[in-house]
């Protein structure tokens, strides 16, 4: 039987429980780098053109399926929260002032952070690098995938933060 290209594509993105290089996607689906390529290219096309609820991004050189962040009031309501409101308030703090010392941020927000980091970091959204009697907080590559941050700079965070109207 012959394969779809873009459907073997489309099925991986779908499949995959963290965000693929391309080469990753023609390794294991037979497929030439070009065709991985055009197949994205075209599924990243079709989503847009129809207003789908799914998208295509790229974050850094690695590619994922991800629902519009317009859609996610939707979701809620038949997932699981991961994070709690209160998490979330120290999540965004860390992502929009990283590198940020854990003595700094709780000036900031308060003592809860004592509480909050060790969670965070639990969850893999935050690493903490040991720096005299504090932590240098930092977010992961997690949080980026998680979150569908398209870039891994900090002004691409910041920015992405702001258009969530979440700094």
């Amino acid at each position: 039987m012959l394969m779809n290209p873009k459907c073997a594509v489309e099925a991986a993105l779908f499949s995959a429980s963290r965000p693929l290089r391309v080469r990753d996607i023609a390794e294991r689906t037979g497929l030439e780098d070009t065709q991985v390529r055009e197949a994205l290219k075209s599924l990243k096309q079709e989503y847009d053109d129809r207003g789908s609820a799914i998208r295509i991004s790229k974050i850094g050189s690695e590619i994922v399926m991800r629902l519009r962040d317009e859609y996610s009031e939707y979701t809620d309501q038949f997932t699981d929260a991961e994070l709690g409101r209160g998490l979330m308030k120290t999540l965004v703090a860390i992502a929009y002032h990283q590198p940020i010392m854990q003595s700094e941020l709780s000036k900031k927000i308060g003592a809860r952070v004592y509480d909050d980091v060790p969670a965070l970091i639990e969850k893999g959204f935050v690493n903490g690098k040991k720096i005299g009697n504090s932590k240098e907080l930092t977010v992961t590559k997690k949080f980026m995938e998680y979150f569908g941050v398209e870039g891994t700079r900090k002004e691409d965070i910041r920015r992405w933060l702001d258009s969530q109207q979440l700094s």
